[in-house]
């Protein structure tokens, strides 16, 4: 059965609250300049503004929530796909990423 309401307060550790905002910095910056993508360069600044403040609890609104897994599990499947078609030297650097990303997808996200 599907939850009706669902909760999307989130308290991430340092390590998490780095790696998702560095994720976040990234995805503007590909996103910055194109129309297009508006609403999802709307949604990744006000979830790195959330991110970089103090707060212990971090309150994601619908949109931004689905948006972050959206693009999370874009971005593992494409490191996924990466690591599958590189050298071993490559896809050991490459592990270290997939797992992180992976990792948070898996604990808060899913």
């Amino acid at each position: 059965m599907k939850k009706l309401f669902q909760n999307y307060k989130y308290e991430f550790t340092k390590n998490e609250k780095k790696l998702l905002s560095s994720f976040c910095k990234q995805s503007l910056k590909q996103m910055e300049g194109n129309n297009q993508y508006f609403a999802e360069s709307k949604a990744f600044n006000s979830i790195l503004t959330k991110i970089n403040s103090e707060d212990e609890t971090i309150k994601l609104t619908k949109d931004e929530k689905t948006r972050l897994t959206f693009q999370m599990k874009q971005n593992v499947d494409h490191i996924k796909k990466q690591m599958n078609n590189s050298w071993f030297i490559k896809k050991w650097l490459m592990n270290s990423l997939y797992n992180q990303y992976n990792s948070l997808l898996n604990t808060h996200f899913k």
